[in-house]
């Protein structure tokens, strides 16, 4: 994303002070995390130690470019490709660590998985820990530090020449559904999954081709694995959630992050969801607006056919909820609400909201017996107002409706 494109003649006449009313600037951000990797990348030849980090992209499909991320220092890079350790960094931080991945690539046909390069960066997307390796390019490595609302950020990218990786270990359950030709896609991720496996791992497997049918295999842009498994395994769960005993309050659970505010109220009903994004202006997605931006998805209790407009936001944030409602062996009706403050200054990927949720519902809730003094505490710590929220809400608005029939039935009969 160039954010440049955004603003027009306004940051170059800015320089850095401000006025488009962000905390930092996003394009300083950028250059000081190019500044400091960019001696370390200046070459033909990279060697260094893969998270382990594969890249698949989506243009030109059904041939795309894929092909290792590989930072220039040795030992145990984990943690830059790892978003679940990443709650409580800061963006300076992710992006600092995010840019000294260079990416190499090659355009392969999605059904293709002959060739050494091909089978060599399917075992660092399959690996247990960060195998060292060594790439040659055509050109140096070139090209804007890619941020995006659905994927993570990354450094810049050249065509690969050649590429060599050291001695490679497969994660041991991630190995066996790999060599299972026989095993569906689906039933793979959701197994890993319920062993504990990293969603992130999944994902990665899942877009180099790893699971299923062996004639159905094909490699899968980043972009869409991401969701697909966010969206397989929150379905899954959600056929137990439906059968769980409903809880018995109202809670809302509560996590700030990357100047993100997050509520997530349960209500005491059949399972339905929804997700509620509001973006300041200065954010983002609302670079140029002067009002802030309401944009929301639901489903009820059967789901939903048609994809979420807000994109794999939704699913992810789905998904961690459903991880808490299993773990209690409980239904609820689900509305999460966000605040997007123009701290967040650039995009850093779905994993944000996912893990944001996971550790809100890690904290104690606040529980309230009643939906309007549940409502209170939100107006207490949204800074929009609580009819805001009410009135671009599905699922509010039918639960307040519903109680109200409820009422007027019992009056009735007494």
């Amino acid at each position: 994303m160039d954010f440049s494109s955004d603003t027009g003649s306004l940051c170059a006449r800015c320089k850095g002070r401000m006025w488009c009313g962000k905390d930092r600037c996003p394009l300083l951000v950028k250059f000081y995390a190019q500044t400091k990797a960019k001696p370390l990348i200046d070459s033909l030849h990279l060697e260094g130690s893969s998270p382990p980090s594969v890249f698949v992209g989506r243009f030109s499909y059904p041939k795309v470019y894929i092909g290792p991320m590989l930072p220039p220092q040795h030992g145990d890079t984990s943690l830059m490709d790892t978003p679940e350790l990443w709650t409580g960094m800061s963006i300076d931080e992710i992006v600092d660590f995010r840019f000294q991945l260079v990416r190499g690539k090659f355009l392969n046909p999605v059904k293709n998985f002959d060739g050494k390069i091909i089978e060599q960066t399917r075992e660092i997307a399959l690996a247990e820990k960060s195998p060292d390796a060594e790439l040659e390019f055509k050109k140096k490595p070139a090209g804007k530090l890619v941020m995006n609302d659905e994927i993570q950020p990354f450094g810049p990218s050249a065509l690969l020449a050649k590429l060599d990786v050291g001695n490679v270990k497969f994660d041991k359950y991630i190995e066996k559904a790999f060599y299972d030709t026989d095993l569906k896609a689906r039933e793979a991720v959701i197994s890993l999954h319920e062993r504990g496996v990293l969603v992130s791992k999944i994902q990665k497997a899942f877009s180099v081709g790893a699971f299923g049918v062996g004639k159905n295999r094909k490699f899968v842009p980043t972009r869409w694995s991401i969701t697909a498994v966010d969206d397989t395994l929150g379905k899954n769960l959600m056929t137990y959630t439906r059968d769980y005993p409903l809880i018995n309050e109202f809670r809302v659970y509560e996590h700030v992050q990357l100047d993100n505010r997050w509520l997530i109220l349960m209500l005491p009903r059949e399972w339905c969801y929804e997700l509620i994004e509001a973006w300041y202006p200065n954010t983002i997605w609302n670079p140029a607006g002067r009002n802030i931006e309401i944009f929301s998805d639901h489903e009820f209790y059967d789901g939903r056919t048609t994809y979420a407009d807000i994109g794999g936001c939704y699913y992810a944030a789905r998904l961690a909820t459903n991880e808490l409602l299993n773990r209690e062996k409980r239904q609820a009706g689900v509305v999460i609400m966000r605040e997007t403050h123009p701290g967040y200054i650039m995009p850093v990927g779905v994993w944000n909201v996912r893990e944001a949720v996971r550790a809100a519902v890690k904290n104690p809730p606040y529980r309230f017996a009643t939906l309007q003094e549940a409502l209170d505490f939100v107006g207490r710590r949204m800074d929009i107002p609580v009819s805001r929220w009410i009135e671009k809400s599905s699922i509010l608005k039918d639960t307040m409706r519903q109680r109200k029939l409820v009422d007027f039935f019992m009056a009735k009969t007494t």
